[in-house]
């Protein structure tokens, strides 16, 4: 048995990497992810140093990166459905932050003073295909 390892993505946030990893696991497939406890310490370190990186034995990873394809990036609603976009239908929404009005801004500067994450910031959905942004009721 070969011990060789291969990266098969990439995560900004431990969060992420930590659900996609139980996912794997849950099918057989060991998974070890590096860098994850340096950006659990400093959030803000993920993209200089790439972000957590998931990696399995080379030998499982043709069946892990079939696993992550059917995972869907795209935003569900409450029951588990796709959102739709108001404008085009598109179920190619993604959810983001946003910073504009002064609530947000306040706590953003907060933030980055004094080394906190943000305090308030503000969530909106996007599709990917006519880049419409809205808000979910």
């Amino acid at each position: 048995m070969s011990n060789k390892f291969k990266t098969i993505a990439r995560f900004q946030y431990s969060t992420e990497a930590q659900i996609i990893k139980g996912r794997l696991e849950a099918d057989g497939i060991q998974v070890f992810l590096s860098d994850n406890f340096t950006i659990e310490t400093d959030p803000l370190v993920s993209n200089a140093i790439g972000g957590i990186k998931m990696k399995v034995l080379a030998e499982d990873a043709m069946q892990a990166q079939h696993i992550l394809e059917t995972i869907s990036k795209y935003s569900l609603d409450d029951d588990g459905n796709a959102l739709k976009c108001p404008n085009c239908s598109s179920e190619k929404i993604e959810m983001f932050s946003t910073i504009k009005d002064f609530k947000s801004f306040f706590g953003f500067i907060f933030g980055f003073l004094f080394g906190t994450l943000p305090i308030s910031a503000k969530h909106k959905y996007k599709c990917e295909a006519c880049n419409t942004e809205f808000n979910i009721k």
